[in-house]
């Protein structure tokens, strides 16, 4: 089984505009005579690859700790995307893309709130994006409100590059961050 990891690393995503930068602070260093590595860090909840829980946009939802394990692991569809994704686009895919969607497109595959909406209706379990944000101006909140006010996790800021579209298993869970709006993600694709 070969593993393909989709993480960005923390320190070095870019954090969305206006979000704190992450960083790493060390503690204790072995080669300054300490007998061990120690470090600390900051991080926003949005930083690098990280899920959105439905409490980021909709009042008294679900938090990052309290998401369903189920829907962060399972048959995954990677698909190719240009642009901002529409309800009229969800309609065509085939019958065989499963219920964890992630749309790839050079960091700018982002869905409209049509496209959301459709996604809510045909019961996806879990959607993800390479894009920073999975809505695009000036409809970002109302595909986040769409996709969270059903329940659906999203998985925003992964990393796709070299990743053909298709069939996967994905493993995509979110730190057990008590009472969070989003929590960092270690997301990996699985595939024969």
């Amino acid at each position: 089984m070969k593993i393909i990891d989709i993480s960005r690393e923390m320190f070095s995503a870019p954090p969305y505009p206006g979000d704190p930068k992450p960083y790493r602070d060390t503690v204790r260093r072995m080669d300054m005579g300490d007998g061990y590595n120690l470090s600390g860090f900051y991080a926003c909840c949005h930083s690098a690859t990280h899920m959105d829980a439905p409490l980021h946009f909709i009042e008294g939802g679900t938090p990052a700790d309290k998401i369903d394990m189920k829907r962060c692991f399972g048959p995954c569809s990677v698909i190719e995307a240009a642009g901002t994704v529409t309800g009229e686009d969800i309609d065509k895919l085939p019958a065989s893309v499963k219920k964890r969607i992630i749309f790839k497109g050079g960091g700018r595959a982002f869905l409209s709130r049509s496209a959301a909406f459709a996604l809510a209706g045909a019961g996806a379990l879990l959607v993800g994006t390479d894009a920073q944000s999975i809505g695009a101006a000036p409809e970002e909140a109302q595909a986040h409100k769409e996709l969270l006010g059903a329940g659906i996790p999203i998985l925003e800021g992964l990393c796709l590059d070299g990743v053909p579209a298709g069939s996967y298993v994905i493993a995509a869970f979110p730190l057990k961050l008590g009472g969070a709006e989003a929590a960092p993600v270690r997301a990996v694709l699985l595939c024969r």
